[in-house]
């Protein structure tokens, strides 16, 4: 009787997440000019390298700012550093699965051809996903094992120019230039952590990149020779494939652990490692208006030098029996691990280089009574959190800054003990003030805002008679 309860409840939460995934499509601002997809980004910063680099962990660390190095709980299961997997409790099984909705807002000053600034460009898109598959397992007293699938980055944009020299209206007329892209690379990662001792834990992460990227770009001008009006161009396609490892390592000291508190100290280091997708690069020829294209030009298949790179983390997290707060720091080594981008497109004028870059992780809760019966909304858990750092790569030499501000509660579902639903809300940013050249013309780098609305389930069992797998024994 009891297992057909649960049943009922598990299915009931499935379907109760079906309508808030449906009420975040509705409620994420469309404009006229947006877009939905099942991309997990869409941006034109995305438009080089492995694309934009989506925050890894479960709701409640992202609403937290998306700290996680230093965060050891029990309740929780921490994707960020292998060494918290050594805390599962025995005889118990933790599963997380959550899903994104998001609008993205473009903006791009437009100059004319004495570099006046005529306009801004505007754009609009939504992108609604499945963000992370995550569970963790006790293997022994002190050794656990956690298994996730989250998306690592994501490519998507469409863009178009018009090259307005002069010297090509008088020879050819208008040439317009197009750019668009799609895909994603996928991590699979599974973490072992171990408690040698109870207060220091160590662990290992392997992780498996796989994933498929997209990328044409266009020029297309005007028949000039039959004087149809129609436009004749030439089509590039690239096709990435990504299939490669990484390793990882972590460590978490606590500091102070008593009944009512704890206070870790934890690290990460990542060893890096070789993406080197393999490239497929086609070129037609094309009409544009009556899409008929010729047979490649060129069929050229080579590997790219890419790697991701090597990362050191640290954080602090402290919680007790009402408050939690966490501090990350992380630094990742992209400009020293890769000279060039080596990218086949034909926006030339446009130095695009990786960096090292920086990131500050901040997060706070507070949940006022978890043990409260009489007060449901006591036992809720109320998250705020921020993150500042920049972007991985840089455009004519200019930095990209990163911002993001974030909220979020959690709410308890007694049925499965310390299961909880999970709503988490983000604000970022992406900007610079700094303006390029662009086949000889001034264009303003893209300042990019984004709303982000995410739903996590967060199934626990975690006390002796809320086992999901223990055998059934009968007199």
């Amino acid at each position: 009787m009891q297992r057909s309860f649960r049943l009922i409840y598990i299915v009931a939460a499935v379907l109760i997440l079906g309508v808030v995934i449906a009420l975040v499509a509705l409620v994420v601002p469309i404009s006229v000019e947006a877009q939905t997809s099942s991309i997990n980004a869409y941006s034109p910063y995305s438009m080089y390298g492995p694309g934009e680099l989506l925050t890894p962990g479960n709701v409640q660390m992202r609403s937290m700012g998306g700290i996680g190095i230093g965060l050891r709980s029990s309740a929780q299961i921490n994707t960020q550093n292998p060494a918290a997997s050594s805390i599962a409790p025995r005889k118990s099984f933790l599963f997380d699965f959550s899903f994104d909705g998001t609008h993205y807002r473009n903006r791009q000053a437009k100059f004319d051809a004495t570099g006046m600034e005529t306009h801004t460009a505007k754009t609009a898109y939504n992108t609604i996903n499945l963000h992370n598959i995550a569970l963790t397992f006790p293997i022994a007293k002190g050794l656990g094992a956690t298994f996730s699938i989250a998306p690592y980055s994501s490519v998507g944009y469409k863009m178009s120019m018009t090259d307005q020299n002069n010297d090509n209206w008088a020879d050819i007329g208008r040439v317009v230039y197009g750019y668009m892209g799609e895909g994603d690379i996928t991590e699979v990662k599974l973490a072992v952590g171990w408690a040698p001792w109870q207060n220091f834990s160590i662990g290992v992460a392997a992780k498996y990149f796989w994933g498929n990227i997209n990328r044409e770009y266009t020029t297309a001008i005007p028949d000039v020779i039959t004087g149809s009006g129609e436009f004749a161009a030439t089509k590039g396609v690239d096709r990435y494939r990504v299939n490669n490892f990484k390793l990882q390592a972590g460590l978490q000291w606590n500091i102070l652990l008593t009944d009512k508190r704890i206070f870790t100290l934890g690290a990460t280091y990542d060893l890096g490692g070789r993406l080197n997708p393999k490239m497929q690069n086609y070129v037609y020829t094309d009409n544009v208006i009556n899409n008929i294209q010729s047979a490649p030009i060129t069929d050229i298949t080579r590997t790219l030098e890419l790697r991701v790179p090597h990362e050191v983390g640290v954080g602090l997290y402290y919680q007790d029996r009402a408050i939690a707060w966490g501090v990350d720091y992380k630094y990742s080594a992209w400009g020293s691990n890769n000279s060039s981008l080596n990218e086949n497109t034909n926006m030339q004028d446009i130095a695009v280089a990786y960096t090292n870059t920086h990131a500050i992780k901040l997060g706070f809760e507070i949940t006022p009574k978890r043990s409260d019966v009489r007060n449901y909304f006591n036992r809720v858990s109320y998250r705020v959190g921020a993150r500042l750092g920049n972007y991985y790569q840089t455009f004519a030499g200019e930095r990209i800054n990163q911002l993001a501000i974030t909220a979020g509660f959690g709410f308890p579902v007694k049925i499965w003990g310390a299961s909880s639903v999970n709503v988490g809300f983000e604000y970022g940013r992406m900007s610079s003030p700094a303006t390029t050249q662009l086949n000889g013309m001034k264009v303003g780098l893209v300042t990019q805002n984004y709303y982000k609305i995410s739903v996590g389930f967060s199934l626990f069992s975690l006390d002796t008679s809320d086992y999901w797998f223990v055998r059934q024994k009968y007199d």
